[in-house]
């Protein structure tokens, strides 16, 4: 099994591609340094937005980017309130991208 990136170190270096792809990004939520799950939502500035966890795909044997919810960015932002209440550690990171961008497909990032 692969050791896992520390939370905390993985989220820096995410900023650091989105920022160099010029994507707005913004974490809303700090949470556990070492092992806190971390959900991307990506707003789309037309009224609509997705989120992302990660998830593991046994199939595969690999940890992979699955969708967590999409529609109008307030139902997104509600079910976000929703996982923060309950997962303290959790860490949100929220893009404003017209195209959708995560850039979460990336190597290094993807899985």
């Amino acid at each position: 099994m692969t050791p896992r990136l520390a939370s905390g170190l993985w989220v820096s270096a995410y900023l650091t591609r989105l920022r160099l792809a010029e994507i707005a990004a913004y974490v809303t939520q700090k949470g556990d340094a070492t092992a806190g799950a971390v959900v991307v939502k990506v707003a789309t500035l037309d009224g609509q937005a997705r989120a992302f966890q990660r998830s593991f795909d046994l199939s595969a044997n690999a940890r992979i980017w699955v969708p967590l919810t999409e529609g109008a960015e307030p139902d997104v932002d509600a079910l976000l309130a929703r996982q923060k209440a309950r997962d303290r550690d959790l860490w949100v990171i929220e893009l404003e991208d017209r195209q959708g961008r995560t850039l979460l497909d990336q190597d290094g990032l993807s899985g």
